[in-house]
């Protein structure tokens, strides 16, 4: 109660404003206290809008009041989504390397030099009759100086199954597909070491193999591989199984390609068991 007695009583103040200077025509101003605390509180208010309107609007605000970005659900959700793209392309940029870095220890290996080199740390020579399978291994075992200069004469088919797709440069098809259930077995062509034994996004699990005579096989899209680098094969021995792996497949089947001296031949031209 006696503060609003108080206030009754500001009402009856005045503020008398006399200019400094006396002159003939003085004029005074009255105001009342309450009067003067409206036209304040105006001021103030107006100032206010001013400063608030210049600070949202203008870059400035920015400066010393820094907008902190809110996000929604769906826009945290699409972030997330780009963070895996990011972490799961990063992880296949790896893989990519680390396949480059294979393929080229593969070409490295599958160079005339290199295998002469591994034939020297070998007991016994590459350079065998294809006798297949078996036979093969026998000679090799106890047999190793036998032939020295094998020359490849033919190749055996790797799977046993028909051909779906042939040999078409044209439509760059640079290879055979056989059509073969998923896990069915799959052959060395003929003797040779493995130079490259992984899995390629394009191609899923591959192998390719250095023959002699500048001769290299490649074995694509098989389920699981038997063989890994620098492992010696003979003509006939079980290399993988055959699947469906890669991007580029369309079904179960085994893409089979042979190499002459940096180009793709027709393997049918050069198969015994044709």
């Amino acid at each position: 109660m006696k503060f609003i007695n108080k206030l009754k009583k500001v009402k009856n103040y005045f503020v008398l404003i006399i200019p400094d200077q006396s002159s003939s025509e003085t004029r005074s101003r009255k105001l009342s206290l309450s009067k003067i605390i409206g036209i304040l509180l105006g001021y103030t208010l107006l100032i206010s809008f001013l400063g608030y309107v210049f600070f949202s609007v203008t870059p400035i605000g920015n400066l010393f009041f820094p907008k902190t970005k809110t996000f929604s659900e769906q826009e945290i959700a699409k972030i997330n989504e780009l963070n895996s793209r990011m972490l799961f392309l990063s992880k296949e940029l790896e893989n990519l390397k680390s396949t480059n870095e294979k393929l080229r220890n593969a070409i490295i290996l599958g160079d005339s030099s290199v295998i002469e080199s591994l034939n020297v740390k070998d007991t016994g020579s590459l350079k065998k009759k294809a006798g297949g399978n078996i036979l093969s291994v026998i000679k090799y075992l106890f047999f190793p100086e036998e032939g020295s200069e094998e020359k490849i004469d033919y190749f055996i088919k790797p799977v046993n199954g028909f051909i779906s797709r042939g040999f078409n440069t044209d439509k760059g098809h640079i290879g055979i597909d056989f059509v073969v259930k998923v896990g069915s077995p799959v052959y060395a062509a003929a003797n040779g070491y493995v130079v490259f034994a992984d899995y390629t996004s394009r191609d899923g699990y591959m192998m390719i193999i250095n023959h002699t005579n500048d001769y290299i096989t490649v074995y694509k899209h098989c389920s699981i591989l038997l063989k890994k680098i620098r492992d010696r094969v003979f003509q006939g021995e079980l290399i993988s199984l055959s699947g469906n792996s890669g991007e580029i497949t369309t079904g179960p089947h085994l893409h089979f390609e042979i190499w002459k001296q940096g180009q793709p031949i027709n393997p049918k031209n050069v198969f015994s068991n044709k």
